[in-house]
């Protein structure tokens, strides 16, 4: 995702984010790296996508990785 970049552009902390989508900060850091787990790609709900990408008032598509990840991964 694109979070970091959305997010300064909108001149954002992490904790305003979160509130505005109606997440805890520590789940939209988790997001902004990426990774639920070290090594493990993060998977969020698409209502919490909907959600940030309303906050941030940018496109959902402008969220979403250019490459899908390997979400098979440790199964």
């Amino acid at each position: 995702m694109n979070l970091l970049r959305a997010r300064v552009t909108k001149n954002l902390s992490q904790e305003k984010l979160a509130h505005l989508a109606g997440i805890s900060a520590f789940t939209y850091q988790k997001y902004e790296k990426g990774e639920s787990r070290p090594g493990t790609p993060m998977n969020p709900r698409l209502v919490t996508i909907v959600a940030l990408s309303q906050a941030l008032d940018v496109p959902l598509v402008d969220l979403l990785p250019a490459a899908a990840p390997d979400m098979t991964t440790g199964r």
